[in-house]
Protein backbone atom coordinates (compact mmCIF):
# COMPACT_ATOMS: atom_id res chain seq x y z
CA UNK A 1 0.00 0.00 0.00
CA UNK A 2 1.37 3.01 -0.83
CA UNK A 3 1.25 6.42 1.25
CA UNK A 4 -0.87 9.35 0.12
CA UNK A 5 1.38 12.27 -0.70
CA UNK A 6 1.01 15.97 0.27
CA UNK A 7 1.66 18.45 -2.53
CA UNK A 8 4.83 19.77 -2.51
CA UNK A 9 4.65 23.91 -1.95
CA UNK A 10 3.39 26.10 -4.36
CA UNK A 11 1.27 23.53 -6.35
CA UNK A 12 -2.38 23.30 -4.81
CA UNK A 13 -4.50 20.32 -5.20
CA UNK A 14 -8.22 20.40 -7.14
CA UNK A 15 -10.89 20.86 -4.10
CA UNK A 16 -12.53 17.87 -3.38
CA UNK A 17 -16.40 18.01 -3.62
CA UNK A 18 -18.19 16.70 -0.33
CA UNK A 19 -20.83 14.36 -0.89
CA UNK A 20 -23.69 16.85 0.23
CA UNK A 21 -22.43 19.67 -2.07
CA UNK A 22 -23.13 17.51 -5.65
CA UNK A 23 -25.29 19.60 -7.09
CA UNK A 24 -26.21 17.05 -9.62
CA UNK A 25 -25.77 17.25 -13.27
CA UNK A 26 -27.03 19.62 -15.29
CA UNK A 27 -29.49 17.65 -17.39
CA UNK A 28 -30.98 16.70 -13.90
CA UNK A 29 -32.03 20.11 -12.90
CA UNK A 30 -33.20 21.37 -16.12
CA UNK A 31 -34.92 18.05 -16.35
CA UNK A 32 -37.13 19.13 -12.53
CA UNK A 33 -37.78 22.29 -14.44
CA UNK A 34 -39.20 20.22 -17.51
CA UNK A 35 -40.90 17.62 -15.01
CA UNK A 36 -42.79 20.63 -13.29
CA UNK A 37 -44.20 21.79 -16.55
CA UNK A 38 -45.07 18.27 -17.72
CA UNK A 39 -46.83 17.45 -14.21
CA UNK A 40 -48.79 20.46 -15.10
CA UNK A 41 -49.53 18.81 -18.70
CA UNK A 42 -50.20 16.08 -17.13
CA UNK A 43 -52.78 17.00 -14.97
CA UNK A 44 -54.75 18.79 -17.58
CA UNK A 45 -54.33 15.64 -19.66
CA UNK A 46 -55.77 13.37 -16.59
CA UNK A 47 -59.25 16.16 -16.09
CA UNK A 48 -59.76 15.90 -20.15
CA UNK A 49 -59.56 11.89 -19.98
CA UNK A 50 -61.54 12.18 -16.33
CA UNK A 51 -64.31 14.93 -17.83
CA UNK A 52 -64.40 12.17 -21.27
CA UNK A 53 -64.75 9.58 -19.02
CA UNK A 54 -67.16 11.01 -16.28
CA UNK A 55 -69.22 12.65 -19.26
CA UNK A 56 -70.63 9.91 -21.57
CA UNK A 57 -69.73 6.14 -21.75
CA UNK A 58 -69.21 6.34 -25.40
CA UNK A 59 -65.76 7.93 -25.59
CA UNK A 60 -63.27 5.35 -24.85
CA UNK A 61 -63.51 1.28 -26.22
CA UNK A 62 -65.94 -1.05 -24.09
CA UNK A 63 -63.46 -3.66 -22.39
CA UNK A 64 -64.10 -7.31 -22.07
CA UNK A 65 -63.29 -9.70 -19.06
CA UNK A 66 -60.67 -7.51 -17.94
CA UNK A 67 -59.26 -7.93 -14.21
CA UNK A 68 -59.10 -4.31 -13.80
CA UNK A 69 -62.31 -3.55 -14.91
CA UNK A 70 -64.21 -0.87 -13.58
CA UNK A 71 -67.06 1.89 -14.91
CA UNK A 72 -65.50 3.86 -17.50
CA UNK A 73 -67.16 6.61 -14.74
CA UNK A 74 -65.22 5.49 -12.19
CA UNK A 75 -61.85 5.35 -14.08
CA UNK A 76 -63.43 9.06 -14.83
CA UNK A 77 -62.94 10.49 -11.56
CA UNK A 78 -59.78 8.34 -11.11
CA UNK A 79 -57.84 10.44 -13.62
CA UNK A 80 -59.78 13.74 -12.74
CA UNK A 81 -58.92 13.91 -9.12
CA UNK A 82 -55.02 12.68 -9.98
CA UNK A 83 -55.49 15.28 -13.03
CA UNK A 84 -55.81 18.07 -10.31
CA UNK A 85 -53.49 17.36 -7.67
CA UNK A 86 -50.53 16.63 -10.34
CA UNK A 87 -51.56 20.31 -11.45
CA UNK A 88 -51.23 21.83 -8.05
CA UNK A 89 -47.67 19.50 -7.43
CA UNK A 90 -46.54 20.64 -10.91
CA UNK A 91 -46.98 24.19 -9.83
CA UNK A 92 -45.45 23.89 -6.27
CA UNK A 93 -41.90 22.37 -8.50
CA UNK A 94 -41.99 25.37 -10.45
CA UNK A 95 -42.31 27.58 -7.25
CA UNK A 96 -39.28 25.50 -5.79
CA UNK A 97 -41.63 24.08 -2.99
CA UNK A 98 -39.41 21.26 -1.28
CA UNK A 99 -42.41 19.39 -0.30
CA UNK A 100 -43.24 19.07 -4.20
CA UNK A 101 -40.61 16.77 -5.44
CA UNK A 102 -41.75 13.54 -2.52
CA UNK A 103 -45.13 14.13 -3.30
CA UNK A 104 -44.93 14.20 -7.10
CA UNK A 105 -42.43 11.30 -7.04
CA UNK A 106 -45.62 9.56 -5.01
CA UNK A 107 -48.22 10.53 -7.09
CA UNK A 108 -46.58 10.24 -10.29
CA UNK A 109 -46.01 6.66 -9.62
CA UNK A 110 -49.42 6.42 -8.72
CA UNK A 111 -50.39 7.93 -12.11
CA UNK A 112 -48.61 5.83 -13.69
CA UNK A 113 -50.26 2.28 -12.26
CA UNK A 114 -53.58 4.20 -13.22
CA UNK A 115 -52.47 4.46 -16.11
CA UNK A 116 -50.71 0.83 -16.55
CA UNK A 117 -54.45 -0.40 -15.91
CA UNK A 118 -56.11 1.93 -18.07
CA UNK A 119 -53.94 0.63 -21.09
CA UNK A 120 -57.04 -1.75 -22.66
CA UNK A 121 -59.48 1.48 -22.82
CA UNK A 122 -56.73 3.92 -24.40
CA UNK A 123 -53.67 2.38 -25.20
CA UNK A 124 -51.54 5.00 -27.04
CA UNK A 125 -52.67 7.91 -24.59
CA UNK A 126 -51.68 5.74 -21.27
CA UNK A 127 -48.24 4.69 -22.92
CA UNK A 128 -47.43 8.19 -23.74
CA UNK A 129 -48.51 9.12 -20.15
CA UNK A 130 -46.35 6.52 -19.15
CA UNK A 131 -43.28 7.66 -20.72
CA UNK A 132 -44.10 11.16 -19.47
CA UNK A 133 -44.36 9.39 -15.80
CA UNK A 134 -41.34 7.97 -16.01
CA UNK A 135 -39.48 10.47 -16.96
CA UNK A 136 -41.01 12.77 -14.25
CA UNK A 137 -39.94 10.23 -12.20
CA UNK A 138 -36.50 10.34 -13.33
CA UNK A 139 -35.97 13.98 -13.07
CA UNK A 140 -37.23 14.15 -9.45
CA UNK A 141 -34.99 11.26 -8.44
CA UNK A 142 -31.82 12.82 -10.01
CA UNK A 143 -31.60 16.15 -9.35
CA UNK A 144 -29.98 16.95 -5.75
CA UNK A 145 -29.87 20.42 -5.90
CA UNK A 146 -31.79 22.35 -3.21
CA UNK A 147 -33.59 24.68 -5.34
CA UNK A 148 -34.97 23.44 -9.14
CA UNK A 149 -33.50 26.52 -10.60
Amino acid sequence: MSQPTSPTPGTSRPAASSPGNDSGSAWAGGGTLFAGFLLLVDGVLGVIKGIAGIATNDVYAAVNDYVFKFNVTTWGWIHLILGVVLIFVGWGILKGATWARAVGIALVSLNLIANFMWLPYTPIWAVVTIAIDVFIIWALCTDRSKSAF
